[in-house]
């Protein structure tokens, strides 16, 4: 007897415990990074690095050393890409270190962001425009809006 029901899932699919149960598409690049362990507010410690992977929900990365799981991290990582094909961009993600594999680390991510690297607002508004910071307040101007840098 043949069934009509569809399922969500091949049954030929890694699935369950034994197979993947990340919900998120994992992106494997090799992106240079900066971390810092946070406690409290505070910076415990800090070095250098490169991801291994990452996704929407959480980033793999290698360090020079093991990360200790369940502190809090903070990655500022150099974004392959140029902001109006001028400013460095890095994508600071903060986080908690859920796994450990010697050099190896997995944080999961509760926040992340975009910043210029490297350059001043004034500098990135003057690479780009010509013209000084005061100039570039409107919205829809065509140019850089000075109050979405970070």
């Amino acid at each position: 007897m043949q069934s009509n029901e569809t399922y969500p899932f091949s049954p030929n699919e890694n699935s369950g415990i034994a197979g993947e149960r990340r919900q998120d598409r994992r992106y494997e690049i090799r992106l240079d990074l900066r971390w810092k362990l946070i406690r409290r507010r505070r910076t415990l410690e800090s070095g250098t690095g490169c991801t291994v992977d990452l996704s929407s929900g959480g980033i793999h990365f290698e360090t020079d050393r093991p990360l200790p799981v369940g502190l809090n991290v903070e990655l500022s990582i150099a974004w392959p890409a140029l902001l109006h094909n001028m400013a460095p961009l890095q994508l600071v993600a903060f986080g908690k270190i859920v796994r450990g594999n010697g050099i190896r680390t997995a944080m999961q991510m509760t926040q992340h962001e975009f910043r210029t690297a490297g350059l001043g607002a004034d500098r990135v508004s003057q690479a780009v425009t010509g013209r000084p910071p005061s100039t570039l307040l409107a919205y829809g101007s065509g140019f850089l809006n000075m109050s979405k840098i970070h």
